[in-house]
């Protein structure tokens, strides 16, 4: 993923600072990540429409919210499955952390997807998804055994990334509702 990589955590939250935005860095890239699967235009005065705030001035190019932009559009595109969640570092921050930056992820993820698809219909396995995503939206972390909750964690953002690459190829590159084969 190298030339594809996501900035990091604090270079997304400075830039997002300066700009005094209220979202988290996880916030920002679940709601670009919508927007992108739900079929917003990859533009690079992107924060505007995916907060929905017209007065958003678009990012300082070259910077890390723009590199946020061009990495996840290139990440959506990649044909080996190269997308990847912002979240917190393992090393920077605890299971409980980055799993309430999931959670965050996906709250940004449901508002930047519901901009750009609107009320167009959707197939089952995406409605499916968006439903997956919306419960992870509204879950909240239980404290249990360590390892464990790393592993979940890591199941659960694997299974993120597939059902949001899902959603783009079905949403964004307006493919026709997949069938389920029975």
């Amino acid at each position: 993923m190298g030339e594809h990589a996501l900035p990091a955590w604090s270079q997304v939250a400075e830039d997002a600072g300066r700009l005094r935005l209220a979202a988290t860095p996880a916030e920002l890239h679940g709601a670009l990540s919508g927007w992108l699967a739900g079929g917003g235009d990859a533009v690079a005065a992107w924060l505007a429409p995916v907060l929905a705030d017209p007065g958003l001035p678009p990012p300082p190019a070259g910077g890390a919210l723009d590199r946020l932009r061009t990495a996840t559009v290139a990440q959506l595109d990649d044909p080996a499955f190269g997308f990847g969640l912002l979240l917190p570092a393992e090393a920077e921050a605890s299971t409980a952390q980055r799993a309430d930056a999931l959670f965050a992820w996906c709250r940004g993820f449901l508002g930047g997807f519901g901009l750009a698809h609107g009320d167009r219909p959707l197939g089952e396995d995406d409605r499916e998804a968006l439903a997956d995503i919306a419960r992870l939206a509204s879950a909240r972390i239980d404290a249990g055994d360590p390892e464990e909750d790393a592993a979940s964690l890591a199941e659960i953002e694997e299974y993120l990334r597939m059902a949001v690459l899902l959603l783009h190829a079905d949403c964004a590159r307006r493919a026709p509702p997949r069938r389920q084969l029975h």
